[in-house]
């Protein structure tokens, strides 16, 4: 289990700094932002459980304090929270680059979490690799939350990666995105891949290749579907 690295950002420019704990595994593929509850800190143990489950899967963990949580006193305004929860969110992105960037919290975090998406204060950022980015890109546009898309070459050389009924799929997504982010070309196409998060640093084939893949699929449905990012059955 990783050690969780110590972190502190800027909450507010009212507020100033508050902590934050970034847990990243060493074969990552996402990072979730974790809110607290209204009456903990990120340190809480119920905070903690989650972050050691997902890291057993490769989900890296950013944790932080809510400024009243940081400091003490009363809980803070709603409008404080929901910039805080962004500072979180931008900053989990530069302590963990490269890997997709997903928010939510327990309880009056999540809460907090939603408000902020709700208000546009978020944005999706994905890879649009095949898979779990595309789908979740797809159901960032749905929802009308802005999507930035970090690509490992130019589009035309994107496309090549792709089958052309994949692409039908994909390429609408381009065409809706907010702002799309083109990495400089250098190295392999595999190095360039896992410069945007949309590979892991694994070699397998056979039945291991078949059993990693399986599991990923039905890992990243089940965070999608509790994210509300994909209907249940």
């Amino acid at each position: 289990m990783p050690e969780p690295l110590e972190l502190k950002f800027t909450a507010t420019p009212e507020k100033g700094e508050v902590s934050a704990l970034l847990m990243r595994p060493a074969e990552s593929t996402h990072v979730l932002v974790l809110g607290h509850g209204a009456s903990k800190n990120m340190r809480h143990a119920t905070l903690a459980a989650i972050a050691e489950a997902l890291a057993e899967e490769n989900m890296a963990t950013f944790r932080y304090n809510f400024p009243y949580s940081e400091k003490g006193g009363g809980r803070n305004s709603a409008e404080t929270c929901i910039e805080t929860v962004c500072s979180a969110v931008a900053a989990a992105q530069k302590a963990a680059p490269g890997l997709p960037v997903l928010a939510g919290g327990h309880s009056f975090g999540g809460r907090m979490t939603s408000l902020a998406a709700s208000q546009g204060s978020l944005v999706a950022i994905s890879s649009l690799a095949k898979g779990a980015d595309a789908i979740f890109a797809a159901e960032a546009v749905r929802r009308h939350i802005p999507l930035l898309v970090v690509l490992p070459f130019p589009v035309t050389r994107f496309e090549q990666d792709f089958q052309p009924h994949e692409w039908q799929e994909v390429s609408p997504l381009l065409k809706k995105a907010a702002h799309i982010e083109t990495l400089p070309e250098s190295g392999t196409a595999e190095e360039a891949y896992m410069e945007t998060g949309a590979f892991n640093a694994t070699y397998m084939t056979g039945a291991d290749y078949t059993k990693w893949l399986e599991g990923a699929e039905a890992m990243h449905k089940t965070l999608m579907t509790e994210a509300g990012f994909m209907a249940g059955k």
